[in-house]
């Protein structure tokens, strides 16, 4: 079956060696935030337990409604990952206060980092705070955020030193504790420069394992949307460039391409520091785990290398 790939030509379905994708695509996780979560009847009827799921923790959202969500996927046999975002956390008693409605109904993990406020709001700006914290001492993992495309709020030059800097200082801090930590990416439409930016990482001598984000199947409308207001970086213009063709901008997107180059660069380079695959279901968890589901994708712990 013929695709439209981002480069504007008809091209063939990517066809990795029998079992790539399917093997990139063991252990994924998906995001939710309690609003969306809301409208799922079930979650056991789109996902395999044990699937990790992160809770998105926006501004203004209740801490109660983040417990409230997190309880719910525990309960259902999942693995709840609520973000903690230093800018929107007033305190230490307001941070250790979360932790411990969390702890309480189980949750032992936590994708901690800034968040998308420009100011912060109390005594937190940086994960890297958070870390130092020892809020978390007995979690069982931590994730921290990744940045292929680099970050303006961070390195407003157009640069990634800071965003370099953090990174190789979140690695040495996994090396010097027991922490089991990862770096959870922004997502992203094209698999070169992620590539490039993985393979920097190892070289900057950064060991943490990326958990690569990627959109799911979504209207291209919605995509653009999202992926502006999330400050994606160069990889928007596939995007825009895909929205000049009106014989593509009804077409749904869907991540095909891009995990298929990445599944066929892990199977060459078993030493890729991509562990595991985090979708961001923009255009619903239904559609996005179906997606999964038809391509062979089974959630809990990752396929072990052959």
């Amino acid at each position: 079956m013929a695709l439209f790939n981002f480069r504007g030509k008809t091209a063939q379905a990517p066809a990795p060696a029998q079992g790539q994708l399917e093997a990139f695509l063991q252990g994924y996780s998906i995001e939710v935030m309690p609003r969306t979560a809301e409208k799922v009847e079930d979650f056991r009827a789109l996902l395999p337990t044990g699937t990790r799921v992160y809770i998105a923790h926006i501004d203004s959202t209740p801490i109660e409604e983040m417990v409230a969500t997190a309880r719910r996927l525990a309960d259902d046999g999942f693995t709840a990952m609520p973000h903690f975002p230093a800018r929107i956390i007033k305190d230490r008693a307001t941070l250790t206060d979360w932790v411990a409605r969390y702890r309480d109904v189980g949750v032992r993990q936590g994708l901690l980092l800034a968040g998308g406020v420009a100011q912060p709001v109390g005594d937190f700006h940086t994960s890297m705070q958070l870390l130092e914290s020892g809020a978390f001492d007995g979690f069982d993992r931590l994730h921290v955020a990744g940045h292929p495309e680099g970050n303006k709020d961070i390195d407003p030059d157009g640069s990634d030193r800071m965003v370099m800097e953090a990174a190789r200082w979140k690695s040495a801090f996994a090396e010097r504790t027991d922490a089991q930590m990862a770096m959870a990416t922004q997502f992203c439409f094209d698999a070169a420069p992620v590539i490039d930016w993985v393979n920097r990482l190892q070289a900057e001598g950064v060991a943490l394992p990326v958990h690569i984000g990627v959109a799911g199947p979504a209207k291209l409308q919605t995509l653009i949307k999202f992926a502006i207001a999330c400050g994606v970086g160069p990889s928007l213009k596939v995007l825009q460039k895909r929205a000049m063709d009106v014989t593509k901008l009804l077409m749904p997107y869907e991540p095909t391409d891009v995990l298929a180059a990445l599944a066929a660069h892990k199977a060459a380079h078993p030493g890729f520091g991509i562990e595991q695959v985090h979708f961001f279901p923009l255009g619903g968890i239904k559609t996005n785990a179906q997606w999964v589901t038809e391509h062979g994708g089974a959630a809990g712990k990752p396929a072990k290398a052959a």
